[in-house]
């Protein structure tokens, strides 16, 4: 008689998931591996598709400006309106990470030309609504064409990928300190690289058919976020007075967030008006 040979079977049952502790550590894994896609979607969402998003929008009413200027013809600009008080104060977007704090000036006047300068040519009236672009800011070392509208609101202004004008500074062209904020990081970051600019670089602002050239003069490469001096009619540093100008005339000012992907400084760059012209 044959030994018999004992057949082993193996069960097909379901697997289980450990119980107790090893249950729950498996369930916070999971947890923490679903948050960790969608923060990171996130982010890609907000550091890249606003990024195209804004840029191409601001890019098409580039041209949609130009297009309107182009049909109705290079005409003479218009004065500038009076500044309105009311309007001097920062607006809600003022204190976000791309803007510094309102105007000094709180009554937005503008400062006579300096001794021995001609005065500044009468600049165009931007309209009225404050949200609306109405300029276009011209940057040849950067290769930068970027809208600009009256405003630092982030929603109505700076998120859509604009330079905005804080309220209450001399419009392009004019006596006194053309001040503009724009976003570094996300949201068409127009204003990304402004840090490589270097002395005698042009700012150029386009107003319907008029053509206003600055030179960057001086860049404060590190200040407060409060730093209102630095577009005052005559920009100079409240924290490092010995940065900015000491005498009236015709500035342009750029400001943006420092370091990168933050907001706790402002970098800053001022120009001079050199030409105006058709």
């Amino acid at each position: 008689m044959r030994d018999r040979v004992p057949v082993v079977v193996q069960g097909g049952g379901r697997r289980t998931r450990p119980g107790g502790l090893a249950a729950l550590l498996w369930v916070c894994a999971e947890v923490t591996t679903t948050l960790g896609v969608l923060v990171a979607l996130l982010v890609v969402h907000q550091v890249w598709w606003t990024n195209r998003q804004a840029a191409a929008a601001a890019q098409e009413q580039v041209r949609t400006l130009e297009e309107q200027w182009d049909r109705t013809g290079a005409g003479p600009a218009a004065a500038p309106p009076a500044p309105d008080p009311a309007a001097a104060a920062p607006s809600a977007g003022a204190s976000a990470p791309d803007a510094s704090a309102g105007p000094a000036d709180a009554a937005g006047r503008a400062s006579a030309p300096a001794p021995g300068r001609s005065a500044s040519p009468r600049p165009a009236a931007p309209p009225a609504a404050p949200d609306r672009a109405y300029a276009v800011l011209r940057i040849p070392r950067l290769g930068l064409a970027v809208p600009v509208a009256q405003g630092v609101d982030k929603r109505a202004v700076l998120d859509k990928g604009y330079a905005g004008q804080y309220p209450g500074t001399a419009q392009p062209g004019a006596a006194g300190n053309f001040a503009l904020a724009g976003h570094r990081n996300t949201h068409g970051e127009p204003f990304r690289y402004i840090n490589r600019l270097r002395a005698g670089d042009e700012l150029i602002v386009d107003v319907r058919g008029r053509r206003y050239v600055y030179v960057v003069g001086k860049i404060l490469d590190t200040t407060a976020a409060r730093d209102t001096g630095v577009i005052a009619p005559v920009p100079r540093s409240l924290v490092r007075p010995d940065q900015g100008y000491g005498e009236p005339g015709s500035y342009i000012t750029l400001t943006t967030c420092t370091p990168e992907y933050s907001s706790a400084y402002r970098l800053v760059v001022w120009g001079t008006l050199r030409s105006a012209g058709p």
